[in-house]
């Protein structure tokens, strides 16, 4: 059925919101664009003139999906090889959507992404609707088809969930830089106290390839396990630089919120690792290596300027 002008222009006007709440749901931008492509197709074969509320109609056919992919992903994730890490943003991709509040930051922030994964879909669609977008219980009811009691005791859960993790610092472009240089200073010193200082004694460090860039299968635990795990992984090798292509810049950057260093060969970003930051220091280092969760990435990297890398491994 083809769709009228005014129909696809509602559309395209909604397009930010869904994906942005798609990303949140999934953890990951292709998905996310997966999933608005199918509202788009459900949208184009709907009557529209019988739809009341466009946004409403769009946000349950695309949170539905969402619920089911979410479904068949735990299933997916079992085969996964290693460790499954979220697909880390780059600040400022209009995916990462609404950021005017603490609540909206922090919904889309790397650490919370993490969390996210523990919870039951239902559990995640009700925080990511409520916190990140503001929507009422008595809309996310109607979205999920369940009552709207339901719906509180989902977020209430979703958000101790969420809660019982660490306070978390709110990171700007110039902290994170700081947060970083410290962090490779730390790392290149070729010697593990500096590392273990900015560290917390239970940080952890754990990284996400897919089976296509060599990762550990399980964590690091405990600063020093960690500082010394990094202390190699920053260290210069000729086979390092043949895994990636070339030989990596490392820039500081954020994603997900989070101080992020950036690995980029030929203008391809090849890892990015978020370091999640608490009051007593680095609790979690995150590493996204799989080169199939970068591909957003090296476009944002590519339109933006980032000045000279800060080392070169």
């Amino acid at each position: 059925m083809a769709l009228l002008t005014s129909d696809v222009d509602r559309f395209e006007k909604a397009r930010p919101r869904l994906e942005a709440i798609a990303y949140r749901m999934l953890g990951s931008s292709s998905e996310a664009e997966d999933a608005v492509q199918e509202t788009y197709l459900r949208w184009q074969a709907a009557d529209t003139g019988r739809v009341e509320v466009p946004e409403a109609w769009l946000t349950k056919v695309l949170t539905n999906y969402c619920l089911n992919q979410l479904t068949s992903a735990r299933a997916r994730r079992e085969t996964y090889v290693g460790q499954w890490l979220p697909e880390p943003l780059l600040a400022g991709d209009p995916m990462l959507g609404p950021a005017d509040t603490a609540e909206q930051r922090e919904s889309v922030s790397y650490a919370v992404l993490v969390l996210l994964e523990r919870l039951t879909p239902n559990e995640r669609a009700v925080y990511v609707l409520r916190e990140a977008f503001g929507y009422a219980h008595r809309e996310i009811a109607e979205i999920l088809d369940i009552g709207e009691a339901a719906a509180q005791q989902l977020f209430h859960r979703a958000k101790k969930h969420i809660a019982d993790g660490r306070a978390r610092t709110e990171i700007d472009e110039a902290s994170a830089r700081r947060i970083v240089e410290e962090f490779l200073a730390a790392a290149t010193s070729g010697r593990t106290e500096p590392l273990v200082r900015l560290l917390t004694q239970d940080a952890s460090a754990l990284g996400d390839g897919g089976g296509k860039v060599p990762a550990r299968a399980s964590a690091f635990e405990g600063a020093r396990a960690v500082a010394t795990f990094l202390r190699g992984l920053f260290k210069p090798a000729p086979a390092k630089r043949a895994l990636v292509g070339g030989i990596p810049d490392i820039y500081a950057g954020i994603a997900g919120g989070e101080p992020a260093i950036i690995a980029v060969v030929d203008g391809r970003v090849v890892g990015i690792s978020c370091l999640e930051v608490t009051p007593d220091g680095i609790v979690a280092v995150r590493s996204q290596v799989n080169p199939d969760k970068l591909h957003r990435a090296t476009e944002r990297w590519a339109a933006g300027e980032h000045g000279a890398p800060l080392y070169t491994l």
